[in-house]
């Protein structure tokens, strides 16, 4: 039997579960570099996956604590399809994968680790990318350090803000 070593796991194996809703909690902290925010919108923002699938891992967020996609305003939902498009320019300048998967998780039956607050995934792909450590092994590789790719991100969403006036960078962001 092989072991394949990924000790950043655990961190989300033993991270405390706790009351209260991740994407609300961590827009409110003004955190935006240590929680991965990486752009504020009028009704949504960008924050990277802390326990991504790959690298580049993106999510879409509403301001707005809801379940269905049906329940947000129909400005909310034309900006989160608007910054789903922008976090793939974003992705294919800083990161140039080959195509992209895009979903959302509707309620804990499919598949929803976060039920209660609806988010858009955006993750990039490249050809090759699955082989055989996750479909024999289980594991995904991620082949940069999130804060790594933070810093990659965040300028490019930040250079976006500057033409668009309804969005804005994260807070902390790069003022170049």
């Amino acid at each position: 039997m092989k072991r394949i070593w990924s000790p950043w796991r655990m961190e989300y194996i033993r991270a405390e579960k706790r009351d209260g809703c991740i994407f609300c909690d961590k827009i409110k902290e003004e955190h935006d570099e240590e929680n991965l925010i990486l752009l504020l919108g009028r009704h949504c923002f960008v924050m990277m996956n802390r326990f991504p699938y790959i690298n580049g891992h993106l999510m879409v967020a509403p301001y707005a604590h809801v379940d269905m996609p049906n329940k947000l305003t129909p400005e909310a939902q034309v900006e989160m399809m608007r910054l789903v498009s922008l976090c793939i320019e974003v992705l294919q300048e800083a990161m140039r994968p080959d195509g992209f998967n895009l979903g959302m998780n509707v309620g804990a039956s499919a598949g929803a680790g976060i039920k209660d607050h609806i988010h858009m995934h955006v993750v990039p792909r490249w050809v090759g990318d699955t082989n055989f450590m996750p479909v024999l092994g289980e594991t995904r590789v991620i082949v940069e350090a999130l804060q790594e790719s933070y810093k990659k991100l965040e300028p490019l969403f930040a250079r976006r803000c500057r033409t668009e006036e309804a969005l804005s960078p994260a807070r902390n962001a790069t003022r170049s």
